[in-house]
């Protein structure tokens, strides 16, 4: 069955997260508002699903995933219902429960990293509140960024299935969703955050080595080369300002 993947046209955001795990598995799905609207795709029918009254259990926001009835969302349970069903997560209940918890830190990592330029309000434009972005910049950048690696750093340098591994996992020894997902957290402060990140990556070499050897998956080196996918841009979670880089 294909699945059909929800979520905004032009911003990786917190969909790339998803389209990364389907991506590197080669599993079918229809990314529903990137579609013709004329042939039932794009942002209407992502609005109209939502909108649904028949829908119990109504998604709050997309990203979210359609798989026949199932509907989820929110990214970290989206990849917790697809990662058995794609190869993507080790096969004991423990170590499906571990790579969820770190998939649940790399969210509370881009939440942080989307309140950096929206420090007061969704609603309100980033020049609108750009002092109180400043101030919180160089909080992220001293103390929060150097506390998110440091633990990605430790959980790598833990993972006994690393011995002799030139792309270190999180979790075992094959390629899991979180590793997909630690990819695109560094890629995006790449990104948004030049200096600073280099700067913490500097004591993070196994979040770099991994960060380098994701890549190099064959499906998904493809996909990265591809139109597919959408590249950083100012409307989305990572967003360059070179004032808040410091």
């Amino acid at each position: 069955m294909t699945y059909q993947l929800h979520y905004w046209p032009g911003i990786p955001g917190r969909g790339e997260f998803v389209r990364l795990a389907l991506e590197s598995a080669g599993a079918p799905y229809v990314d529903v508002a990137r579609e013709d609207a004329d042939a039932g795709g794009g942002v209407p029918a992502m609005m109209r699903f939502m909108a649904d009254p028949a829908l119990a259990r109504p998604p709050f926001a997309c990203p979210f995933l359609v798989d026949g009835k199932t509907v989820i969302g929110q990214t970290a349970a989206i990849l917790l219902y697809l990662g058995p069903r794609l190869g993507l997560v080790p096969a004991s209940e423990a170590d499906r429960l571990w790579t969820h918890q770190v998939q649940l830190t790399i969210a509370d990592a881009v939440a942080e990293i989307h309140d950096l330029h929206h420090p007061i309000a969704s609603s309100l434009y980033y020049e609108d509140q750009q002092a109180e972005a400043l101030r919180r910049s160089a909080d992220l950048r001293a103390h929060r960024l150097p506390k998110f690696m440091q633990w990605f750093e430790a959980v790598l340098a833990r993972n006994k299935g690393n011995a002799q591994r030139e792309t270190p996992r999180l979790v075992g020894g094959r390629l899991s969703y979180a590793d997909l997902s630690l990819f695109q957290l560094v890629d995006g402060l790449l990104y948004a955050l030049p200096k600073a990140s280099r700067k913490v990556l500097q004591k993070a070499p196994l979040v770099r080595a991994l960060h380098a050897g994701v890549p190099k998956q064959k499906r998904l080196a493809a996909y990265l080369a591809s139109e597919r996918r959408i590249p950083f841009n100012e409307d989305g979670i990572f967003r360059r300002y070179p004032e808040l880089d410091g």
